[in-house]
């Protein structure tokens, strides 16, 4: 890595980290609309990534889409409370998008990958980033320590695994991953990743989840759900490494200097925390202060 981007991407770490803590601090609507905000992007950079490649989604009804399973988890704060609203928003822009291509595109301008993609992006991204509310709304004595806990969990598992196996690649790295889909990913660096996620979500349980707050989630509960997570969030890079092959794209956008887009930093975390939502909420009966949203 050049010199010059690598200032690039520890100048956006310096002041991203601490905008990132503050609004999973806060959580509410400063941290839902910043999460609606990036879905819609992170659905366009797909749009575009489709566009390369000759179909023509509809952008506004899928970034809309992103942006409204967002609010309606953060608006309601539970599973129970937001899915309705969410399954009524995906049928509905399915029906959109369907009706959108009889009037607007031609059998020949792939008018099924067009309410393909117009549908899949908003939902993966949206969807994915929609759980980081859901696990803010866990806590439902309203405590800002252990709510924001909660979205801190999968975020410092899947960041410090991501840090790990760049670093554990370099030094070690020898035999390919999927030299198919992301030449540059090895082995071992996976197994350094998986073994820094392991590593620091046994350190979470422990110093956060029960030494902190008392909920009975101790280091081996932490590891567990690690060995959950780290997996899903190395899948999740994976994908977004196809989707920009398949694309010809180095980066999926240049919102973020040194970074690239909004996908190309929240790849994993898309993942990640829906499985941390469901690891948690499977602890619930053991957690004395948090009940089923």
């Amino acid at each position: 890595m050049a010199s010059s981007d690598l200032a690039r991407r520890v100048g956006v770490a310096a002041i991203g980290i601490p905008v990132a803590v503050l609004l999973v601090w806060f959580g509410g609507w400063p941290m839902g609309m910043t999460l609606a905000l990036l879905a819609a992007i992170g659905a366009t950079e797909l749009f575009a990534m489709g566009e390369a490649l000759g179909i023509r989604p509809f952008r506004p009804l899928g970034a809309a889409l992103a942006a409204a399973l967002v609010v309606f988890a953060t608006d309601q704060g539970g599973f129970r409370g937001a899915a309705p609203y969410q399954l009524g928003a995906v049928v509905g822009v399915a029906f959109v998008a369907g009706l959108a291509c009889v009037a607007l595109r031609k059998a020949g301008e792939r008018p099924l990958e067009c309410a393909s993609i117009t549908l899949f992006a908003p939902v993966y991204v949206g969807g994915g980033l929609a759980f980081a509310a859901l696990l803010r709304g866990l806590d439902p004595a309203g405590s800002s320590w252990l709510g924001a806990a909660f979205v801190a969990y999968p975020l410092t598992v899947t960041w410090v695994g991501d840090t790990a196996a760049y670093f554990g690649g370099m030094r070690w790295g020898r035999r390919k991953l999927s030299p198919a889909i992301s030449p540059n990913k090895t082995v071992e660096g996976a197994i350094a990743g998986f073994a820094g996620s392991v590593a620091v979500g046994a350190l979470f349980g422990w110093l956060v989840f029960d030494m902190w707050h008392g909920t009975g989630i101790g280091g081996a509960l932490g590891a567990v759900g690690a060995m959950l997570i780290s997996p899903a969030a190395q899948v999740g890079d994976l994908a977004e490494s196809l989707f920009k092959r398949q694309a010809g794209v180095k980066d999926s956008g240049r919102l973020l200097p040194g970074h690239g887009g909004v996908m190309d930093r929240f790849d994993a975390v898309l993942m990640a925390l829906p499985v941390a939502y469901l690891y948690l909420v499977a602890l619930v009966p053991r957690i004395a202060t948090v009940t089923w949203p």
